[in-house]
């Protein structure tokens, strides 16, 4: 019998998100030879269709607008090497207030118990020694990130069987930086209103309470592909206006901050995979 793989499993709210947060980590750890595995847990309907089109405007088709997104997210999978993509299929749905939320079938309508099983089943499929995904916030608000964290930690509780477990994060300093080159990029951009800059300044972590800073600098043009596979939603991936040099500069640090370890590795760490091998 071969020995089972060492498996990284990363659960992803939309197609896209898998290259934002984590590319970088997919990619390395493919080429080291590590089975990974992607969860979609919805199909994007919700995101711009041909042309720009937003969702509710005339020519916006959703489920075409799902099944353009589903070919991107399997383009973006080939350029990451990641070797099993799995898509739950749940209706996207779309930024926190609007009617998409209340859908019938949407993921944020979605029973956690329901989902969880769903994603247990996979998580005994796959038996992952690490599992990534969003912190109870999504990152940034997302009903989408907050349920598939959601999700992820009951089905965790209901296998008890992954060593190592991680949302994504950014560090503050990061964030300031992102601001000032977002104005670079943006001149005309207005300054955020005190609340908005309130809640942005929540974003991410304190540098010294992340724990995990893995270096995927070598893997950022893969990341780049990858997110420049997401052609159709490029209006929205703001880090595609860098080009792959500047962008291969500033993202090619993934941090984390690991939430569940069973191998007393130190931190801060380098490696999701420190401790397993």
């Amino acid at each position: 019998m071969t020995e089972r793989p060492l498996t990284l499993m990363a659960v992803h709210a939309h197609p896209d998100d898998e290259a934002t947060g984590t590319g970088g980590v997919l990619a390395r750890y493919a080429a080291e030879g590590i089975r990974t595995v992607l969860v979609t847990c919805t199909d994007g309907r919700c995101g711009d269709g041909p042309g720009g089109v937003k969702p509710g405007e005339p020519g916006h088709d959703p489920a075409a607008v799902a099944s353009m997104r589903r070919e991107e997210l399997e383009a973006s999978c080939e350029v990451l090497k990641i070797s099993d993509l799995e898509m739950l299929d749940y209706a996207d749905s779309g930024m926190m207030g609007w009617a998409s939320n209340d859908a019938p079938g949407s993921f944020w309508q979605t029973p956690v118990e329901e989902g969880a099983a769903r994603l247990a089943e996979l998580m005994r499929h796959y038996q992952p020694d690490v599992v990534v995904t969003y912190d109870e916030n999504g990152f940034y608000g997302h009903p989408d990130h907050i349920q598939a964290h959601r999700i992820t930690m009951a089905a965790l509780e209901m296998t008890e069987s992954t060593s190592k477990v991680y949302w994504t994060t950014m560090p503050r300093s990061a964030m300031q930086r992102f601001g000032e080159i977002m104005r670079e990029f943006h001149e005309d951009m207005p300054e955020p209103d005190p609340a908005e800059a309130e809640a942005l300044a929540k974003i991410g972590l304190p540098d010294d309470e992340i724990t995990t800073w893995v270096d995927t600098t070598a893997f950022s043009g893969q990341k780049f592909d990858a997110l420049a596979a997401h052609a159709s939603q490029g209006e929205n991936i703001f880090f595609l206006r860098m080009g792959k040099e500047r962008f291969g500069e500033l993202m090619g640090m993934e941090t984390f901050v690991r939430v569940r370890d069973t191998t007393d590795a130190a931190v801060p760490e380098n490696d999701l995979f420190a401790g397993l091998r």
